[in-house]
């Protein structure tokens, strides 16, 4: 019993019984958190190949749904998240270090900037959700995007009336409804029905020509069109920004927790491995960003 008692008194309070050491433990959470991170990765690579097949499939609409984010907001936002990788990293070696005021404020600017984050992410999808630019039965076509939409010089002489885009085939060209909804054409001498449209050029004039030679010979009208199935661009948006939000608010949630044992002066240079592991989570967090900002925002 002596020699227990002894070996536990010997025994550091942050060192879990199983480990023979501090850096057995803090080796072996390492290596937990690199798999972790490795089934993260395999699932948001899941999405990357979604994207990238719909985007094969779908070019035009990609780059017609693509117009209707708003880049500066995202580029803010992949700046807020890199220099909360960088408060995050300086609040590891603060940790190193027996820093307690410092790791406390690192830790709470890196909070700050995911909260800002966050809440810079609430007002595009409220724009999203209030425009009905949604995914599936979800998406509303929506006349009168702010600035996507382009009026011609000429139809103001006319009352604003939208001229009708014709497709190669001379039928009018699709604009994104609702599925199971069709769009109604305005009548004759209707000044007030607006149409959707898109600054982008034809696929007449894509670059590699893809349509054959007779679409070459339509008129600009042609480049007006909304392309079909925006939602499945939508889709792919929510899907992907919406699990990384997820994935920053459970990082918040962490934080919050190491700024609680901060206070209680939990960490030092004896122990510091929840800070170092939550550190790798978030850097993989703002990682998966810097991808999603421009495959999503400005491919």
């Amino acid at each position: 019993m002596n020699a227990d008692a002894a070996s536990h008194a010997e025994h550091p309070p942050h060192l879990a019984h199983h480990f023979d050491n501090p850096t057995q433990q803090y080796e072996s959470g390492k290596l937990g958190m690199w798999l972790f991170l490795a089934t993260e990765l395999l699932m948001f690579g899941g999405l990357f190949c979604a994207y990238a097949i719909y985007r094969g499939n779908y070019p035009e609409m990609f780059q017609y749904a693509s117009q209707f984010l708003d880049t500066k907001l995202g580029a803010i936002n992949t700046i807020v998240l890199i220099c909360s990788s960088l408060t995050m990293a300086w609040a590891v070696r603060a940790a190193q270090l027996g820093q307690k005021s410092l790791l406390m404020v690192m830790l709470s600017l890196t909070l700050a900037c995911a909260g800002g984050f966050m809440g810079i992410k609430y007002v595009e999808y409220s724009h999203k959700i209030h425009h009905g630019l949604m995914w599936g039965t979800h998406y509303r076509s929506q006349e009168g995007h702010g600035e996507h939409d382009q009026t011609e010089p000429g139809d103001a002489a006319h009352g604003g009336a939208a001229p009708h885009a014709e497709g190669a085939a001379g039928d009018p060209a699709p604009t994104a409804t609702a599925p199971g909804t069709e769009a109604a054409a305005p009548a004759a001498g209707d000044a007030a029905a607006p149409v959707e449209r898109t600054i982008l050029k034809s696929a007449a004039e894509a670059p590699g020509g893809l349509v054959g030679p007779e679409a070459k010979a339509e008129s600009h009208a042609s480049s007006l069109a909304a392309p079909p199935n925006p939602h499945i661009f939508f889709g792919i948006y929510f899907a992907m920004t919406g699990l990384h939000g997820i994935h920053v608010l459970a990082g918040m949630i962490v934080i919050t927790g190491l700024l609680i044992n901060a206070a209680r002066n939990r960490y030092g240079p004896d122990y510091f491995t929840p800070v170092d592991l939550v550190g790798l989570y978030w850097h993989i967090v703002d990682l998966i960003w810097i991808f999603l900002f421009p495959l999503l925002y400005l491919i």
